[in-house]
């Protein structure tokens, strides 16, 4: 007995930094901010219940919110459709056989571990400034400099263009769902005259579906959770007009500039609850156009 509680107490002393920091940065402000969500809380008072008129105000009295509603969706179902596709197609590139592959594939990748830092923010800001050398570009093809800053579709579609630009992970997940497909099925469709683009959208994108599936949940999920970018390309007002007023961006301000705590708190399960609904409706989908060859179709 006491050798067998011994046991349990040594592996219970290993995991117990994994619980303790699970209980303490996980479950435990979980809980509170679905708390503060139903209270009225500034961090220099003591919360005050309040029910759901954070809701109320949400959805009746905030015209701000539903702009950051509205500057979101859009982000996220332009951005991560051509991030998708921008990475598939440069993963049917480097699938291809190639003494450089390795490096070619590094240096693709590369813009993905260092896309969502401040530097790289900071350097995208500066890329799509007025004298810029996006504008430059522009312009020394003839065509007029666009004002990416004092336009509010232009400076969020500058989002977007670093969002696609971090197309790195969803590459290699394709590329990895590429060297999984049998050659042979590409072989056979030649034999029967074929073409590329049919081989592409009747062997390539069914046989890819499953990692199209997994792809577009996880990016869905990480666009609605964009904030760098966004906070220090427009310095933090989400401007010009609210036109890159991300959701996550209009969270932080609420919470940490204007001190609404629990508005911000209701915001954040708010998000929760879209993130969920959108990634039930993907797999719900997924029966009419997911292929799954152990099932032997759809």
């Amino acid at each position: 007995m006491q050798k067998a509680l011994k046991q349990h107490l040594t592996g219970y002393v290993f995991i117990s930094p994994f619980i303790i920091g699970f209980l303490g940065f996980t479950l435990f402000p979980i809980a509170a901010s679905l708390y503060l969500s139903f209270t009225e809380y500034n961090m220099f008072n003591p919360p005050r219940w309040i029910g759901w008129d954070n809701f109320t105000e949400m959805f009746a009295g905030d015209r701000k919110y539903w702009k950051s509603v509205e500057v979101t969706f859009s982000y996220v179902f332009a951005g991560v459709p051509l991030r998708l596709a921008f990475a598939l197609f440069i993963a049917m590139i480097l699938n291809r056989a190639s003494r450089a592959i390795g490096l070619y594939r590094t240096m693709f990748y590369l813009p993905s571990i260092i896309g969502g830092s401040v530097a790289v923010s900071i350097m995208w800001r500066n890329l799509f400034g007025d004298e810029g050398i996006v504008n430059l570009a522009l312009m020394a093809v003839g065509l007029d400099a666009i004002r990416w800053f004092g336009n509010p579709s232009a400076a969020l579609w500058m989002l977007i263009f670093l969002s696609v630009w971090q197309f790195g992970s969803s590459m290699l997940i394709f590329l990895a769902g590429l060297k999984n497909i049998p050659t042979e099925y590409y072989e056979a469709a030649g034999v029967d005259g074929a073409t590329g683009a049919r081989k592409f959208f009747h062997i390539t994108l069914p046989m890819l579906s499953p990692v199209i599936l997994f792809n577009a949940v996880m990016q869905t999920i990480a666009a609605f959770m964009s904030f760098i970018p966004a906070y220090i390309i427009t310095k933090g007002e989400g401007g010009p007009l609210d036109g890159t007023l991300l959701y996550s961006l209009y969270l932080f301000r609420q919470a940490f500039v204007f001190f609404n705590m629990g508005y911000g708190s209701a915001m954040a399960w708010m998000m929760l609850l879209v993130v969920g609904v959108l990634t039930f409706l993907l797999f719900k989908s997924s029966k009419f156009w997911v292929h799954y060859e152990s099932k032997g179709g759809n």
